[in-house]
């Protein structure tokens, strides 16, 4: 159950998320948002750890796996935020949960975990998701998408980064450092195209900031708690959400191949996630 709270918060969060980037595509770099959106995330972490007497969070010697983390998960944000501003919100959504797919491989070669028959049907549903989604050969297949499911890729060696550092850093060590690591990469890419930002867009980029800390210090908790691939499996119920909201806000279309190769990725995580009634748990 409390698995279950942490990851509907970082859905709401999530999907909060997507609606800035939205509204900031066309009129902030890309670059300019992710250092904002750094430098602000930095300041209220430095804040919260100051405020609670808790400096010692800011001790790693774990600085290679944070750096590996960050750099890793700010290519994913660049082609999220590039995919955002390229295709309607639910396909962003739906191709990006092909990271689960991509997390249950890498865990079972890095961490170990057990690459059962169930995870395997769920990889196989959700690479057919992918073809019925994307379309691949066809007129309307939009290249924009390689960018998101490169960027899926991303955001899962990033969860299988953070779940390693949860062993020994608390949620806001791993969040401090991401903040502070991914603050020049922002502004040395962004500083030859750097742009005034107006009161409404800086607004937006505040906004983005602490939605973005709220989803990543929930799914910290969350992956603290539980496999991380039944985590991020959890995470897909982000996707009828921002279809309601892609159609009711942008009227966007919720298309026949969205719904067919979303639901085919929902029948392969639950079949991911059941057991029968009186299956043993794995730890």
């Amino acid at each position: 159950m409390r698995v279950l709270l942490w990851m509907f918060a970082s859905l709401i969060s999530f999907c909060l998320l997507a609606i800035g980037a939205r509204e900031l595509s066309g009129q902030v770099g890309v670059f300019q948002t992710l250092f904002f959106r750094s430098l602000i995330g930095a300041g209220l972490l430095f804040a919260i750890i100051c405020y609670r007497g808790q400096l010692k969070q800011l001790k790693t010697e774990r600085l290679p796996m944070h750096g590996l983390r960050s750099i890793f998960h700010f290519g994913a944000q660049y082609g999220w935020f590039l995919g955002i501003a390229l295709l309607p919100l639910a396909e962003v959504f739906a191709l990006e949960f092909t990271a689960p797919f991509w997390t249950a491989i890498l865990a079972a070669v890095f961490l170990k975990e057990r690459l059962s028959v169930q995870r395997i049907v769920a990889i196989l549903a959700g690479l057919l998701g992918v073809f019925i989604i994307v379309q691949p050969g066809s007129e309307i297949f939009n290249p924009a998408s390689l960018i998101v499911l490169a960027a899926a890729v991303g955001f899962a060696v990033a969860f299988i980064s953070t779940k390693a550092l949860t062993s020994t850093e608390t949620p806001l060590t791993i969040l401090f450092y991401m903040c502070l690591l991914q603050m020049p990469m922002g502004l040395l890419l962004a500083w030859s195209d750097w742009a005034a930002v107006d009161g409404r867009n800086m607004w937006i980029i505040v906004l983005i900031s602490l939605a973005a800390l709220s989803a990543h210090y929930c799914l910290n908790q969350a992956l603290k708690l539980a496999d991380v691939t039944l985590v991020v499996t959890l995470d897909f119920l982000r996707l009828p959400l921002i279809g309601a909201v892609g159609v009711i806000f942008y009227q966007e279309p919720f298309t026949l191949a969205l719904i067919v190769g979303g639901l085919c990725m929902l029948l392969g995580n639950i079949a991911n996630v059941y057991r029968p009634r009186n299956a043993k748990i794995e730890p």
